[in-house]
């Protein structure tokens, strides 16, 4: 529901900071200790503490190092030995710790040759904003992704060898309304039925509303927040549009405080595409449009959705790599428990104004040129947002770059359709072993300009892999239900 890229600049939380405004920041706040972040391949947060009397414009100009081998993706044991370089104008004060904490998020290096890391998923996402300005095409990419999330009062799970089983529960499931015990206050969503209502029914908010005043805290502008169709605690809070690493900090920051906040309520969020069966999974439809300047170069009073010819080919890139692109952008198991056919997921591989049941949808809330841009609606939150925004835009430089044509858009309710009208209708991967055959087999677009390096992609592929087939290794509830009296 982000509602317009008006304007480049306006509602953009202030520019910090340079090193001596976060030193004489550090100074007036308060602050007790420094909080160091970075983002490990998969996209996890990832820190360490230094009190703040260690905080000084050396560590912003020789760094501060760290075990490689143990995070995520990255080193071996043998050269293991990492630094990393906090961020200057991406500081502040944590809005969610006890103990009063600045926090930094960092980039990556090798130590030596003080080399950007190319498995740092930040500096893909840098090489990725270069490689735009280096093309002549745009200046700046902007990018709104609207996250969903559910909050649960209880989520238990365990896995071993003989025993397997997830639990979830919340005052607004359904399947509480005949509990005995206390007082059952009732009111409760319906499954598909929590998009909008007010309270009682709706439950969350009051903690919607401490997570967004928790999240304008921490400098990350917030537009809009409501109860999503889920029924048992479904959640959106859309923040203000950004630039691609800027955008990708705050999706991170944005998770880190909705957990966060939720614990601290005695609840917990989570991101995953597809907790519950039977109910509306967990997107992250990803706006995006590209700027010359103070120019939309997306826009065409002419065009069909008032889309330009460069915004077209872009489409036409995106839904030609979408495939490999949702590697990156869809990447779990539980994404394809999403990803169906036959339910009103993002599977379709066409654009459309206004249409949801198109995987690329033309937004028409507004007819000005700030506001044309287009809504990629099949990724989710479990991405890394560096690697997913860089793979998205680098696919639809890839379609202006060879003037790629996407399919006819089609302006019908995709799912209503006559077989043989849908048949001719490509879909998004059936399992995530599907979108890594896919980027195996299609990723020369992300090597431009070395944004992807084989490294990247070959480390990527090896943890999804190794994690679709941990999957596949063990029993699934459902087979007992099926299976065991064979």
């Amino acid at each position: 529901m982000v509602t317009t890229f008006e304007s480049p600049a306006t509602g953009l939380a202030p520019r910090p900071k340079s090193v001596a405004d976060v030193l004489e920041h550090a100074r007036a706040s308060g602050v007790a200790i420094v909080d160091l972040r970075f983002a490990d391949l998969p996209g996890q947060w990832q820190h360490f503490s230094i009190p703040v009397q260690e905080l000084s414009e050396d560590l912003f100009s020789d760094g501060i190092g760290f075990d490689g081998s143990s995070i995520r993706g990255f080193q071996q044991i043998h050269e293991s030995d990492m630094l990393l370089m906090p961020d200057p104008t991406t500081a502040f004060v944590d809005p969610v710790l006890r103990v009063p904490t600045l926090s930094i998020i960092c980039d990556v290096v090798q130590p030596g040759s003080r080399e950007p890391y190319t498995r740092d998923p930040r500096y893909v996402g840098k090489k990725a904003e270069a490689f735009l300005a280096h093309s002549g095409i745009a200046t700046t990419a902007y990018w709104g992704p609207e996250i969903e999330f559910y909050i649960f009062g209880s989520l238990s799970f365990e896995q071993t060898g003989h025993r397997g089983f997830y639990e979830i529960d919340s005052d607004e499931g359904i399947w509480n309304s005949g509990r005995n015990g206390t007082a059952n206050l009732a009111h409760r969503p319906r499954p598909k039925e929590g998009y909008f209502p007010v309270p009682p029914l709706d439950k969350f908010q009051d903690l919607r509303s401490e997570i967004v005043l928790k999240l304008l805290a921490a400098g990350i502008d917030v537009e809009v927040h409501h109860h999503e169709v889920g029924g048992p605690g479904q959640a959106e809070i859309d923040i203000r549009y950004g630039t691609l690493v800027e955008t990708a900090d705050r999706v991170l920051k944005y998770k880190y405080v909705v957990k966060n906040t939720a614990a601290q309520n005695g609840y917990v969020a989570t991101f995953m595409p597809k907790p519950l069966f039977g109910d509306n999974g967990s997107g992250m439809h990803t706006h995006q449009s590209l700027w010359d300047g103070d120019t939309n170069i997306f826009y065409d009073p002419d065009g069909y959705a008032l889309l330009s010819e460069t915004a077209r080919h872009y489409i036409g890139g995106l839904l030609a790599h979408a495939k490999s692109v949702l590697a990156f952008a869809a990447p779990t198991t539980n994404s394809y428990r999403r990803l169906v056919p036959g339910y009103e997921a993002p599977i379709n591989l066409v654009y459309s104004q206004r249409n949801r049941s198109a995987c690329i949808r033309i937004p028409t809330y507004f007819t000005t040129p700030g506001a044309r841009r287009l809504e990629f609606r099949s990724p989710d939150p479990t991405c890394n947002p560096y690697l997913s925004f860089a793979a998205q835009l680098m696919a639809g430089l890839d379609g202006i770059l060879n003037r790629i044509e996407p399919p006819a858009p089609v302006d019908k309710d995709i799912y209503e359709l006559p077989a043989e009208e849908r048949a001719g209708i490509a879909g998004t991967p059936g399992s995530l072993e599907e979108a890594l055959d896919a980027l195996e087999d299609d990723h020369d677009y992300l090597l431009r300009g070395d944004v992807f390096t084989p490294d990247v992609l070959e480390a990527h592929l090896e943890f999804r892999r190794d994690s679709a087939k941990q999957v596949a290794l063990r029993p699934h509830p459902y087979e007992f239900y099926l299976y065991s009296e064979a």
